[in-house]
């Protein structure tokens, strides 16, 4: 049919024209030429109808309706936000945090700093001094505007709402559906309540939400690749992934989401064999820059900004290393210390491992191996880090008026603790954690001791001199090698049981590797009344190298969070509990004077995401049952949505809950909260899957559904509102939220 339009398009002109104008009037003179035909215009045709004020409303509902949510989530993260004047729950960490900040002085924390840098923003801005101490349950002082440093906080929590909105979208979600989802994220409970305090949380939500959207809105335009807009969400998404992980390691399931997406974005393109190499190879280097180089670089410009405004010794030095802490304003490492080590010195010995603490002893024994003193290493200033240096049992006694003499490389020496006066010793006992290693403990005394409380030297470097002959304070790298065993003196990152104070354990390794930085010591701190004093802060220790060593730290120490056995701790929680809404969290005291906090999602949202989750595994295994069976009902298109507005979704739920599960780390309620997020999502995506047939059919009904649920979740939240906005009196009057025994609401 077409080719004889063609055809026809194609004949005479003359009869073609005829054939267009059959029905035509006549406006041709007599002599041929054409007259000009009266125009007779309709104006009221041509005038376009004035839109309704329904269809304004829909045509603009993607500025409306984000707008009006956003509101409506402002007041809700900070109604009556500053009803409770008291330091409540975690602010006893992260408000000190801030203070740190303020007083520029340096601190430890297993946390990243960039949420706590934006808390010391809130407090700089709210006109706090930095001074208050921010002990659990005190009263804030009139002079500290913690209701701006809440404000700060919750304004991330609240943003998160819109941003949950355009997700849903990207997602292609039904309009019905979207608004569903920022329902469900407005009037979650948990989500409002946690965001109104001086926490982390709320940054480190907001951050894994604009994750999501960046990702979401970069997939779908998947086929506009190498476009400016293309490119500013590449980007963006790489910002938002330094970001989320530079508030806390959480966020790495985030980027690990983001890494899935990519592998498989990548491995698609590369079996496309119409591809040209070099577009390939183009995708592969953008993908490199956005998503590894810009979060590494916004990572670690965190960082940076940490170690710039932290300048002043503060209660962290001891986690850094020597030449780091020599270079801080204050400090009491490297200040006037002799630059040389001879015989008679007292030292503190650093740890050169990442992370590394100071060669430490205690009166306390093993209870196991040899029963004798413990040696351990330690992370904070304390008088038990104190050893001095002495010759071997083979040399002269230690004369305090004789010559100076300076161990250096290939040396003998002894180390005598300054508190107990026992030698650092070490013999063929099983050590009590690492069994593969000798056990390190202290023995005898000046006198009393044999040639296993000897130690050869063995310079590995020296920041200032290539001279092996000294130990030089601060500069100098040395390990210390067992004369008799021939091991060498080692601190890992492994954390001694209870009876050892969960502190490091020391052990004499067997194996000889000089790159084992857990093997390299060097003199911190050191006193000699017959020695000058020197300077040895003038070397500067290099950001990378900091920044590697802060890091380390942090994850061993975080490491070291696991439930102590011989402690209850009643706020802690399991992971089977959170999915099922099984347990909340008191975030203060219970007194009928204190302004009562509980942390409790919204029963609707947690149940129904759950569900979901079920749901969505349901679906998939029967369209997988079907297929393998030959039906072929889905079309490509659906495949594609089940597969990144369903799947997706589904995968950020177990990579950010299974951790959680492995972990031997101890846990809270608030740790299942980003995992939430994307089962809110999955059921977001089941709920707009399953209606997808009923809105085609019948619009009206589909609306009667989705209102029931927006009632639902509503009424949820304003039925739970006391544990959002503060329960004040006697906790009896809120009996009726206490639905199970696990909701402590009441006693």
């Amino acid at each position: 049919m077409a080719f004889e339009d063609g055809a026809q398009a194609t004949g005479s002109a003359q009869d073609g024209y005829n054939l267009r104008r059959r029905n035509v009037p006549d406006h041709t003179s007599s002599n041929g030429n054409v007259r000009q035909a009266p125009q007779e215009v309709d104006k009221k045709k041509l005038q376009k109808p004035k839109p309704s004020i329904l269809q304004t409303l829909d045509e603009w509902e993607f500025l409306i309706a984000p707008l009006l949510f956003t509101l409506v989530s402002f007041f809700t993260r900070m109604y009556k936000i500053g009803l409770s004047n008291i330091v409540t729950w975690d602010e006893a960490h992260f408000g000190k945090f801030g203070s740190h900040y303020l007083k520029r002085e340096f601190y430890f924390d297993v946390h990243p700093p960039l949420g706590k840098m934006l808390v010391g923003l809130s407090g700089y801005m709210a006109g706090y001094n930095g001074s208050f101490e921010f002990k659990s349950g005190e009263t804030y002082p009139e002079e500290l505007n913690y209701t701006f440093m809440r404000l700060f906080n919750s304004t991330f929590g609240a943003l998160c709402v819109p941003v949950a909105y355009y997700t849903a979208r990207e997602l292609n979600f039904r309009r019905s559906t979207v608004w569903l989802v920022t329902l469900m994220v407005l009037c979650e409970n948990s989500y409002a309540t946690i965001s109104r305090f001086i926490l982390l949380d709320s940054m480190l939500l907001f951050f894994t939400f604009t994750t999501v959207l960046c990702w979401a809105r970069f997939h779908r335009l998947q086929n506009q690749s190498f476009t400016p807009e293309w490119f500013f969400w590449l980007f963006l998404n790489g910002i938002s992934i330094g970001c989320v992980t530079s508030v806390k390691w959480v966020g790495l399931f985030c980027t690990a989401l983001v890494g899935l997406y990519t592998a498989e974005d990548l491995w698609n393109k590369f079996g496309d064999l119409r591809m040209p190499k070099t577009t390939l190879a183009s995708h592969v280097v953008a993908r490199v820059a956005g998503l590894i180089v810009v979060p590494l670089l916004v990572y670690m410009f965190s960082f940076w900004v940490h170690f710039l405004v932290l300048e002043n010794s503060g209660p962290g030095d001891a986690q850094m290393s020597s030449l780091f802490q020599a270079n801080l304003r204050g400090t009491e490492v490297g200040k006037d210390s002799p630059l040389e080590v001879a015989h008679g010195s007292r030292a503190t010995i650093k740890n050169m491992g990442y992370g590394g603490g100071l060669l430490h002893s205690h009166v306390q024994t093993y209870p196991e191996g040899s029963q004798q003193q413990q040696v351990t290493c330690y992370h904070h200033k304390d008088a038990n880090n104190d050893w001095f240096f002495y010759p071997n049992r083979n040399e002269p006694i230690y004369n305090p008026e004789g010559p100076l003499v300076f161990p250096g490389d290939k040396s003998v020496i002894r180390l005598i603790h300054s508190q107990t006066g026992r030698n650092l010793h070490s013999h063929a006992v099983s050590a009590p954690v690492t069994k593969g290693d000798y056990e390190v403990s202290s023995y005898g005394n000046t006198t009393i001791g044999d040639e296993k409380d000897h130690w050869t030297v063995e310079v590995v470097s020296d920041a200032a001199s290539r001279d092996r002959s000294k130990i030089r304070t601060l500069t100098t790298a040395f390990r210390l090698k067992h004369t008799s065993l021939g091991c060498y003196l080692r601190a890992g990152t492994v954390n001694l049981p209870q009876w050892g104070f969960k502190q490091i354990e020391v052990t004499c390794v067997k194996q000889n590797d000089p790159r084992d930085v857990y093997t390299h010591w060097n003199v911190e701190a050191h006193w000699n009344e017959r020695l000058p004093a020197g300077d040895p802060g003038s070397y500067k220790s290099p950001f990378f190298r900091d920044f590697i060593h802060l890091n380390v730290a942090m994850m061993t120490s975080n490491n070291a969070l696991v439930p102590d056995p011989d402690k209850q701790d009643d706020l802690a929680s399991h992971f089977w509990q959170w999915p099922i809404l099984h347990v909340g969290l008191r975030m203060c005291g219970w007194d009928d004077h204190i302004v009562k906090y509980f942390l409790l999602g919204n029963p609707a949202v947690y149940w129904g995401s759950t569900l979901s989750l079920l749901v969505f595994g349901g679906l998939v295994a029967w369209y997988l049952i079907r297929w393998q069976r030959g039906y072929d009902e889905l079309k490509p298109g659906e495949i594609d949505y089940i597969h990144y507005a369903g799947l997706y979704p589904v995968a950020g739920w177990f990579l950010h809950y299974l951790p959680f599960v492995a972990m031997a780390r101890v846990t809270y309620v608030h740790h299942y909260y980003p995992a939430l997020y994307f089962a809110i999502l999955t059921m977001g995506f089941v709920l707009d899957w399953v209606t997808r047939p009923l809105a085609r059919k019948n619009r009206q009904l589909e609306w009667v559904i989705y209102g029931l649920l927006y009632l639902v979740v509503i009424g949820l939240f304003v039925l739970f509102r006391a544990i959002v906005f503060g329960m004040q009196g006697k906790h009896e009057q809120w009996r009726h939220l206490k639905w199970f025994d696990k909701w402590r609401i009441t006693e």
